[in-house]
């Protein structure tokens, strides 16, 4: 059985992924100031990982935690809802344009917009009324 990443086609089409994602999120005024200041570079090496992992191309992530690697984001930017929705309506833009079947595009969604990963992203006690939502 060939993993979603394998689907998706490899190492290069995750990293084309990713590079095609942050161009939009750049451009977009809803989110780009919270990567002001950030190196993409590093920033897009660290995507790439996490994703090829969470895609099933390797059982091993070495990156930060997802509520450590945010917290500030949240504490200090106002990181929301809000925000997040906009990262997954880039991510689906992205998808549509290097023209993945909608299978796979749900495939990605159901993973990039899990409610644990929002809540952890979010900085939110997975047990609160809001991480409910």
């Amino acid at each position: 059985m060939n993993t979603l990443f394998e689907a998706l086609g490899g190492k290069e089409s995750v990293k084309l992924v990713v590079d095609k994602f942050y161009q939009r999120v750049l451009d977009d005024n809803r989110i780009k100031h919270f990567f002001d200041g950030v190196d993409m570079v590093k920033q897009k090496a660290h995507q790439t990982a996490f994703l090829t992992y969470a895609f099933g191309g390797t059982n091993r992530y070495s990156g930060t935690h997802m509520s450590a690697a945010h917290k500030h984001l949240v504490e200090k930017m106002g990181l929301n809802d809000e925000h997040f929705d906009a990262i997954l309506e880039n991510l689906v833009a992205t998808l549509k344009e290097l023209n993945l079947a909608q299978d796979l595009i749900d495939q990605v969604m159901a993973i990039a917009g899990d409610r644990g990963h929002r809540n952890a992203i979010l900085n939110r006690d997975p047990n609160s009324p809001q991480s409910q939502l």
